[in-house]
């Protein structure tokens, strides 16, 4: 894997890693601030009864709002502003219809595009009260997503951040999925580097400062074994077990690692209860 300075690459994927200067980190932080209050403003609407095309409508009208784009929509096909991922679904859930019930859990995954810049992060919703087991998974999968992303820093390696979130996520029998990865994005959605959430210490991409890249776990309370269905975009668990994804969009810095999107107001962290602060 080379590396490429980002003012000189192409605007598209090249299989090379491009390094991106102060003007790209200040666009991503607003990119990632809009994306952070666009799911901050989602915690009271996540509500039994509610059907999760009405999320994706007020996640549509959000970006429209803010001079934003919602980065998925008509994305290789796909119809929708935001994936959302209910309970076995492991990620790119399609909005529908159907409405909440109570005790579900719901990933919500949005990525808006301001001023050419990709902002991505999904957050866990819990639907009214949901069961232990699920409070338990979801805590599990947001620690693992901080633990992967303490380990960033210049001349760690992209299997330093796979270690930190499978060994922690092992220890509490649970499951990383491996047939979905973090990636690299700033002025594409998708690039260099992937980012696997199982790994080895000292092994994969070397990390260096002014990488762009996700950070999003996808964990399963079983089997780490997913399927996609017939529409070519929902994966579920193969054994049904419950599943739970965070994601936060970073920077490497000099010192370390810079989060483009946590929430101004603290809401991105467990428990997310539907109409709670």
């Amino acid at each position: 894997m080379t590396y490429i300075d980002a003012a000189a690459a192409p605007l598209r994927k090249n299989g090379q890693i491009k390094i991106y200067g102060p003007e790209a980190f200040e666009g991503m932080r607003k990119a990632g601030q809009l994306v952070a209050r666009c799911l901050d403003m989602l915690v009271p609407e996540v509500q039994p009864g509610v059907p999760t095309d009405r999320i994706d409508r007020l996640v549509f009208e959000f970006a429209m709002d803010h001079g934003a784009y919602p980065a998925t929509l008509m994305y290789r096909g796909y119809p929708r502003s935001t994936c959302t991922s209910i309970n076995h679904v492991v990620c790119h859930g399609i909005p529908n219809d159907k409405p909440l019930r109570e005790g579900d859990i719901v990933n919500v995954d949005v990525t808006l595009i301001l001023d050419g810049w990709h902002g991505d992060s999904s957050r866990m919703y819990g639907v009214g009260e949901i069961p232990r087991k699920a409070e338990r998974l979801i805590d599990v999968t947001f620690e693992s997503m901080n633990r992967g992303i303490a380990a960033i820093r210049p001349g760690a390696t992209a299997g330093d951040i796979g270690f930190a979130i499978e060994s922690f996520v092992e220890g509490h029998n649970m499951s990383v999925v491996r047939d979905f990865c973090g990636h690299g994005l700033g002025r594409l959605f998708h690039d260099e580097p992937n980012i696997v959430h199982a790994g080895r210490r000292g092994e994969g991409v070397p990390l260096r400062a002014g990488m762009l890249f996700t950070v999003e776990p996808m964990i399963n309370l079983g089997r780490p074994h997913v399927k996609v269905l017939s529409d070519g975009w929902t994966a579920v668990t193969r054994d049904r077990s419950l599943s739970a994804q965070f994601e936060h969009t970073v920077g490497v810095t000099e010192t370390g690692v810079e989060v483009f999107t946590y929430s101004p107001m603290g809401l991105d962290k467990p428990p997310v209860i539907s109409g709670r602060h």
